[in-house]
């Protein structure tokens, strides 16, 4: 799996500030997530050595205003985004 995934991107990330796992500088970057080949745009955390995203649902919130999410198992890809363009990463096209 570390083959498909630069160096620069850590294990496991969240979008949620208060998580030991949010880093906001690689997030402004720009982190794509592929899951079981499919790019997806709605991730709140993902960890790449477990298998595992937890995905938003709608626009549901809990008690203390954190988006609703369901954790999803699966092969997880992340990747950078090229600033300005919404290419995918490499080998994106093999089938």
């Amino acid at each position: 799996m570390t083959d498909t995934m630069p160096a620069s991107l850590p294990d496991r990330l969240s979008t949620d500030p208060t998580s030991p796992y949010f880093n906001a500088e690689l997030l402004e970057r720009g982190v794509g997530i592929r899951f079981k080949g499919v790019e997806k745009n709605n991730v709140e955390e993902y960890c790449v050595s477990e298998g595992w995203v937890r995905l938003s649902v709608g626009k549901a919130v809990d008690r203390k205003g954190k988006p609703m999410t369901m954790k999803l198992q699966g092969k997880v890809e992340p990747y950078l985004r090229e600033a300005g363009t919404d290419e995918a990463a490499p080998e994106a096209s093999e089938g």
